[in-house]
């Protein structure tokens, strides 16, 4: 335990002392703390250059059903005295909520597994330029056509955080995070000059494991010049293949629909779906809190309940929502462990490491399976209703031809409905590989409409 956790982790349990002399019912504090440094580089020179370290607390208390919360980033004695009563003032004006309160004391996190999410390894910003220059150096040196850059960004931070409550618990977490990434901009200048740009990038807990620099720059200039020449197609109904980083988007639909406030609001395509079939038996969808390094993982949730491995999908089968104990005691359910927290503001729910299991079909032999159909590798716009799972979006990607990629296609709109569009998975991928807190591998969906000329 670093001097830092020991003395954040005393001014959460002082805190919590402090609210007890103003007589709450209970109450909890959020500590955190951290440092980042960021660049962006363009066409070698340096756009935009950021450093921070922060540190803020923030109080959650109630009288009965009564609550607030609030923060600060004055750590002084003074200041804190003045925090706790203004909140506990606050929190006896407002009215009551019949579903607010603490998790039961009983529930509390007892174990604290090690992750693996901290790397000491530090970036000054020196370094962090020289990455993003190799990365865009890459890009351009990868094919002549790359003419511009929208630049690199490399970004590196820690963290950490500590929960306390009246209930007893305290604890705490330490994470770092390394990210680099390159959009370069590509000129056709044999056929009228059109116009691409795309990126690519890594996300890893270890600096040790990102992609090397001239590694993403070669995928980045790769991915944007096989998009020009992109041309339009008629209006069809076709198979359509999600590459990942787009499976990746359905994903997010699922868990915007499984959350427990969507759900409650009624506002959730999956409403009153629990327990049924909602895919084929081949997909099933887990939510991992506890995945080894995993860019979502964390020892406990945000109320200071133990993270778990929830499956969301079993085989098909709608078998587990996503809650924290406020969503949860609306629907009649205990928490699965998802709440996530800002600094001074009450829980709200979160996936952690949400995944799409992946199949046994390589992305080449799904793209081999389709006659006539659409390859989507990017998304434009947001016209889904989460009510009815209707969903329209602008897309571009390759039109297939006999099982091959023949030629870019650009302004085109695919369409269904996200209930449709689950049902009708035909094929999962092997490419499952985690960029972030969510991930999909190559997904076949049998036939969506997709609107051209």
């Amino acid at each position: 335990m670093t001097d830092s956790s020991d003395h954040l982790r005393h001014v959460a349990a002082d805190l919590i002392e402090r609210a007890k002399t103003h007589g709450v019912t209970s109450a909890d504090v959020l500590v955190a703390e951290g440092d980042s440094v960021s660049v962006q580089v363009r066409l070698s020179s340096v756009d935009r250059l950021s450093k921070a370290r922060e540190k803020s607390l923030g109080i959650r208390v109630f009288f009965g059903k009564r609550s607030a919360s609030s923060s600060t980033s004055d750590f002084t004695p003074k200041s804190l005295d003045q925090l706790v009563a203004d909140t506990c003032t606050l929190a006896k004006a407002v009215a009551e909520d019949e579903t607010s309160g603490l998790p039961d004391a009983a529930a509390m996190a007892s174990d604290h597994p090690e992750l693996d999410l901290f790397d000491p390894t530090t970036l000054s910003m020196d370094e962090e330029i020289s990455l993003a220059r190799r990365a865009e150096d890459a890009a351009m040196a990868a094919d002549a056509r790359i003419t511009n850059s929208e630049g690199a960004d490399c970004a590196y931070g820690n963290g950490l955080v500590v929960l306390a409550n009246t209930h007893g618990f305290l604890d705490s977490h330490r994470s770092s995070r390394f990210s680099l990434s390159v959009t370069p901009i590509a000129v056709d200048e044999k056929n009228g000059g059109g116009m691409q740009r795309d990126s690519w990038y890594t996300v890893q807990r270890k600096y040790s494991l990102l992609d090397s620099p001239e590694t993403i720059g070669q995928i980045a200039a790769q991915r944007t010049v096989r998009r020009l020449g992109a041309k339009k197609v008629s209006t069809q109904r076709v198979p359509v293949i999600f590459d990942p980083e787009m499976a990746e988007s359905l994903l997010g639909h699922l868990a915007t629909a499984v959350s427990g406030y969507s759900l409650y609001k009624g506002a959730s395509f999956l409403l009153g779906q629990l327990g049924q079939r909602i895919a084929p038996e081949f997909v099933s969808v887990i939510d991992d809190g506890r995945m080894v390094g995993g860019l979502g993982s964390r020892p406990f949730d945000g109320e200071g309940l133990a993270t778990r491995k929830n499956v969301v999908l079993d085989r098909g089968v709608l078998s587990s929502y996503l809650l924290d104990t406020y969503s949860g005691k609306k629907l009649g359910m205990p928490s699965t462990g998802n709440a996530a927290r800002s600094i001074g503001e009450n829980p709200s729910v979160s996936t952690t490491n949400f995944f799409l299991q992946p199949g046994t079909t390589t992305p080449k032999e799904i793209i081999g399976s389709v006659k006539q159909g659409l390859y989507v590798t990017e998304l434009i716009g947001f016209g889904v209703n989460m009510v009815t799972g209707d969903y329209s979006r602008g897309a571009s990607g390759f039109w297939i031809e006999n099982g091959e990629l023949a030629y870019p296609v650009e302004e085109v709109t695919i369409a269904g409905n996200l209930k449709r569009i689950f049902e009708q998975i035909e094929v999962i991928g092997n490419d499952l590989e985690f960029r972030g807190r969510m991930a999909s591998p190559t997904v076949k969906i049998a036939e969506m409409t997709v609107a051209g000329n």
